[in-house]
């Protein structure tokens, strides 16, 4: 909200010293949001006066159309003689009154203004336009033609009011009344101490039954709604000056007299307004809910197919705007035409219900400063007081006639009353306050206070955020000072640290990071596009996904499946930025829909809820197991003096994945595998032992060259996806540390023949069960295929250490583990050994 320092001086009396940074001050001692104190006319100095164009001479010979004009600017120039200014501008005419600036003056910005010889005349001076005087756009889009009114020579700086401050004011959702000078005004002389010149106090008519017909259809959709008429309006009025300049000074752009009115009203009163050509209009004004399906083109000329729980203004022929959010084209305004403007007005002040409003805003994709306003919170008796001021107005400035007919339909509704011990605030601020200055501060904000120990407090209309016994200590607290509130440190109780899973979750996130990669957090939102892009089958349980039914952004409306969506997008950035060695990290949730819908509780305020209630929302939540996933690109190891390096392959994709298994304890079996967006021979699928079940955690591997360029990734990009939570299952719990067996080692050598499609990391899986405890370790060092082994058939040879904690071993007993180990492998997989 944009306030205009000598707009607000109209409601309170402030100190003729005040400046705009001082009252910005005491706003913010009383909460609200002050962000900048804008300086308008700074620097500026005249003689800016106002001229009347005598002769315009049309230049040839150049490529844009150039005028040569006199102007009378009176004893400005010292001389009474004419003005000689060059101009390009084509929007005004001899005999036009217009803004001239004189040599010697300084424009906003820093720009001196002095003669000077152009397109071969001598330019003494300027007429200049809205944005060279820093006023915004006045809706003319060239010079600024003043009324006929306005004498030659009349100083325009104060004309225009061109030199103000105005404050900028962040409105919090909760404080909708601070969208109006009204509810500025009203926080100003709180903090002032001074009294308060309400605008909305204003002589209003009774309603009649001879006012405009209205029908109410939805009475919790709007709860009030009142309606005036104007007649005899003149069509060629225009705004005067001093209500463009405030319009714009807020931030709007001036349009016509009776919209500029309305617009006016409802920043002034903060209830927004809108007003209907009433011959447009066939028969009663109604306010219903909208079919499906039903169409509206709206004021912004675009034509929007209406969902069934868009509140609607209607009148015989169907929807005429969207209530509280735009008006329909086919009851606009038409100004400006002596003989076909408007000159009978219907005014419509409502009160709309805040969420209706917010959602047909959302779905439609139309904000509005009506919709704004409405839901943020409008006061509803001030919907007769703005309709009252938009009457006067009209007739004051466009000559039009009020009617005497008053249309007011209200919904009984009761004052909302609050109950609240007179020390609450004492208790919440820490700061002993006392009754009387509780009762005072609430006063203030316009409540009625009763009681003694135990206060009953009325709300005023305006202030729907009240609701509660906080909400008022907090009016108390704000009014009185933060700042006046005590320091006090919290003594918190003594915890139990983190859980095992929440440290086993670090480690894994140091153990990336020690290996070289570095964390990268994405937004958990994605679009389903990228299942394409990543060659996702059409039947994947990963194109399965939870909408959001209000997404930050359309584009990615879905909750991820797969990290690697957010990963691959930060490495594609910074590869594009000049980084292109690349391994980045990412730790997180996935989301995954369950195959039964169900609906989540809401729980309890008053209580902690039950076991049972908070199993109910978890069931209703979907699927987040947490995953964790590596993108590699360009050089894994630098080169250097020390050697020539190596870029990044898929053997590191696959041992990052056996590094988060080493962090969780889990013995990681490796196979070659096919999926998605990883390269079919280049690909590994990884798996863990479960309660005796062999499961699928993830897939490493190079990626696709199809997802590489659909992408727009590093060629040759490497990738990893695992799942944390099977990891921690398979895991053997806490990690113990190896005891270190001063006893010497003892290896054995053995080779097996399998068929070739048996992976190695299945044989090892099976030789490491079968060699029981004395094993210490196993490793692979050769892989052979020759006619000798027979068609189909590979040779792997591993390397078992076996060693005691407390014994020398024997050659027997080393043999015997070597034995094992071979007899579980062969029944499992068909090995046999090589030379047998």
């Amino acid at each position: 909200m944009r306030v205009p320092l000598s707009w607000l001086r109209e409601y309170v009396d402030l100190p003729a010293t005040e400046t705009g940074r001082d009252v910005q001050a005491k706003l913010i001692e009383v909460g609200l949001e002050v962000e900048t104190v804008e300086q308008l006319g700074g620097g500026l100095k005249g003689p800016l006066v106002v001229g009347k164009v005598l002769t315009i001479e049309e230049l040839e010979g150049f490529k844009k159309p150039i005028r040569f004009c006199t102007v009378d600017v009176g004893t400005a120039n010292g001389t009474g003689e004419p003005q000689e200014i060059v101009c390009g501008a084509r929007n005004f005419a001899v005999g036009d009154k217009v803004v001239v600036v004189l040599p010697g003056a300084v424009l906003p910005g820093d720009f001196a203004i002095a003669a000077r010889k152009t397109y071969g005349k001598t330019s003494h001076g300027m007429i200049c336009s809205g944005d060279e005087l820093g006023m915004g756009d006045d809706g003319s889009g060239g010079i600024i033609v003043l009324p006929p009114e306005h004498e030659v020579g009349t100083d325009a700086i104060e004309l225009l009011e061109l030199v103000d401050e105005v404050l900028d004011i962040a409105v919090t959702p909760d404080r909708g009344y601070a969208l109006s000078m009204r509810g500025v005004a009203r926080e100003t002389a709180i903090a002032y101490g001074l009294p308060l010149r309400d605008p909305a106090l204003l002589d209003v008519p009774a309603p009649n039954s001879f006012g405009y017909p209205v029908k109410i259809s939805d009475p919790l959709g709007c709860d009030r709604f009142t309606a005036r008429t104007v007649t005899g309006l003149q069509p060629e009025a225009r705004s005067p000056i001093w209500l463009k300049r405030r319009l714009q000074k807020a931030g709007m752009r001036p349009v016509s007299l009776t919209v500029d009115i309305a617009n006016y009203v409802m920043l002034e009163l903060g209830q927004p307004l809108h007003t209907y050509d009433r011959s447009r209009i066939q028969g009663t004004i109604g306010v219903r809910r909208a079919e499906q399906g039903e169409k509206l083109t709206t004021l912004d000329g675009a034509k929007r197919v209406l969902d069934a729980e868009d509140l609607v203004i209607t009148d015989d022929r169907g929807p005429i705007g969207l209530a509280g959010v735009m008006g329909g084209a086919n009851t606009e305004i038409a100004d400006h035409d002596a003989e076909s403007g408007t000159t009978d007005v219907v005014i419509e002040a409502a009160h709309f219900d805040a969420l209706s409003v917010a959602r047909t805003a959302r779905r439609h994709k139309l904000g509005s400063e009506a919709a704004k306003r409405y839901e943020r919170g409008v006061d509803p008796q001030a919907a007769s007081a703005a309709a009252q001021r938009t009457v006067d107005l009209l007739v004051l400035l466009a000559g039009g006639t009020a009617e005497a007919g008053v249309t007011e339909i209200i919904a009984p509704t009761a004052p909302r009353t609050i109950t609240m011990p007179a020390d609450h605030p004492d208790k919440v601020a820490g700061v002993t306050y006392g009754r009387e200055t509780v009762v005072r501060r609430l006063q203030q904000v316009g409540c009625d206070v009763y009681g003694q120990d135990d206060l009953t407090v009325t709300v005023p209309s305006w202030r729907p955020d009240l609701a509660e016994p906080n909400d008022l200590a907090e009016e108390v607290i704000r009014l009185e000072g933060y700042e006046n509130l005590p320091s006090t440190l919290p003594k918190p109780p003594a915890g139990r640290g983190l859980t095992d899973r929440q440290r086993l979750h670090r480690r894994f996130g140091r153990a990336l990071a020690g290996a070289g990669y570095v964390e990268a957090l994405s937004y958990p939102f994605i679009g389903e596009n990228v299942f394409d892009q990543l060659g996702l089958e059409a039947d994947d349980p990963n194109r399965r996904v939870v909408k959001l039914v209000n997404p930050l952004s359309d584009e990615e409306p879905a909750l991820r499946t797969t990290l690697l969506p957010g990963l691959l997008a930060a490495l594609r950035r910074n590869d594009g930025r000049g980084s292109h060695d690349l391994a980045l990290f990412e730790t997180g949730l996935v989301f995954h829909p369950r195959e039964e819908l169900k609906v989540a509780v809401r729980l309890p305020v008053d209580r902690r809820p039950t076991d049972e209630e908070i199993a109910s929302l978890t069931d209703a939540l979907p699927v987040q197991p947490r995953h964790a996933a590596v993108v590699l690109a360009g050089a894994r190891e630098q080169a250097g003096w020390w050697g020539k390096g190596r870029p990044a392959d898929w053997a590191d994709a696959v041992e990052a994945a056996r590094t988060l298994a080493r962090e969780a304890g889990a013995e990681l079996i490796v196979e070659q595998g096919q999926y998605g967006p990883w390269h079919p021979g280049r690909c590994a699928e990884l798996k863990v032992v479960i309660d005796g079940d062999i499961v699928s955690v993830g897939h490493a591997g190079e990626l696709h060259p199809r997802v590489v360029k659909a992408l727009g990734l590093p060629a040759r990009t490497c990738a990893m996806e695992v799942d944390l939570d099977r990891l921690e299952q398979a895991g053997e719990g806490t990690l113990r540390a190896p005891r270190i067996s001063a006893f010497p080692v003892a290896t054995q050598d053995v080779a097996l023949v399998v068929d070739k499609e048996v992976p190695a990391a299945v044989v090892e899986y099976y030789l490491t069960g079968g060699a029981g405890e004395l094993l210490e370790s196993i490793r692979l060092f050769d892989v052979f295929e020759g006619e000798q082994l027979g068609e189909g058939k590979k040779s792997l040879a591993y390397a078992l250490r076996f060693r005691a904690a407390d014994r020398t071993l024997t050659v027997d007993e080393a043999s015997a583990a070597r034995d094992a180990a071979v007899a579980l492998a062969a029944e499992r997989t068909g090995a046999v050994l090589r030379g047998a």
